[in-house]
C-alpha cells in the first residue's frame, strides 16, 4: 500500500479543497438505486459481491482515495480495501471486519469467507484487529429499503474517504434494485465524481 502525497500548490483542486475543507466545511450524501439483477441471477451472495464491486470502483477513482495520513499530510492511497459490518443476532450489535482486496472476484470471496469464518462470531466492535490505514467503510441495513440515508458524524469534516450504506433490495419491473447511500467530502469529491462512480459501479456489475 502506497500513499502518494499531494502538492497542494500544484493540485487542480486546491481552490475547491480549501473552500469546502476550511472555509465552508461540507460533506454530502447521495442515495442511488443499483440494479443487482445480474448478481442475484449469478447465484452470488449480495454482500460480498457488492463489497467487491465497490472496492473495484473505488480503486479506479482517485477522488475516492484522497485522505490524510497519520502525520496529517494530504495524499492519495494507491489502493483501498473494505472494512464492513457484520450483524450479531444474539447481541443485536455489529462487528467490523476488513478483508484484503483481490482483483479476481473468486479470490476475494475466498478471503471474505475466511474472515467471516474466523471473525464473524467475535462479539466486539473491532472483530478483526490491526485495521490498516487504507480502509473505507461499508455497512448494510438489510431489514428495510430506503430512499435516503445520511450519516451525521461530529468529526466527519476532517474525514475525506467515502462511506457506503446499503439497504434491503426489492423487486420492480422484474429487476432487483438495491438502495446505496454514498457519503463523501465535498472538498475532494463533487457531484460529477459521484455520478461517474455510480456509472462505473453499474458497468462493473453488468460485465
Amino acid at each position: 500500500m502506497k500513499f502518494n502525497l499531494i502538492d497542494r500548490e500544484k493540485w487542480k483542486r486546491k481552490e475547491y479543497f480549501e473552500h469546502y475543507y476550511s472555509q465552508v466545511p461540507c460533506t454530502y450524501s447521495m442515495t442511488v438505486k443499483i440494479d443487482i439483477t445480474k448478481i442475484i441471477k449469478s447465484g452470488r451472495k449480495i454482500y460480498p459481491a457488492m463489497l467487491y464491486y465497490l472496492t473495484k470502483t473505488v480503486n479506479i477513482n482517485d477522488e475516492f482515495r484522497v485522505s490524510f495520513n497519520k502525520t496529517g499530510k494530504l495524499g492519495i492511497f494507491d489502493e483501498l480495501i473494505p472494512c464492513y459490518t457484520v450483524f450479531n443476532k444474539t447481541t443485536e450489535t455489529f462487528s467490523n471486519i476488513w478483508t484484503e482486496y483481490k482483483e479476481n472476484y473468486d479470490d476475494f470471496y475466498t478471503e471474505y469467507k475466511k474472515d467471516i469464518e474466523i471473525f464473524g462470531s467475535v462479539n466486539k466492535m473491532e472483530a478483526k484487529s490491526n485495521v490498516p490505514d487504507n480502509v473505507f467503510f461499508v455497512s448494510m441495513i438489510p431489514w428495510e429499503t430506503f430512499d435516503g440515508f445520511n450519516l451525521n458524524i461530529q468529526k466527519d469534516y476532517k474525514y475525506l474517504l467515502p462511506i457506503f450504506t446499503m439497504g434491503k433490495y426489492y423487486n420492480i419491473d422484474e429487476k432487483y434494485m438495491l438502495p446505496l447511500a454514498i457519503q463523501v467530502h465535498h472538498s475532494v469529491c463533487d457531484g460529477f465524481h459521484v455520478c461517474r462512480f455510480v456509472q462505473n459501479l453499474k458497468s462493473f456489475i453488468e460485465m
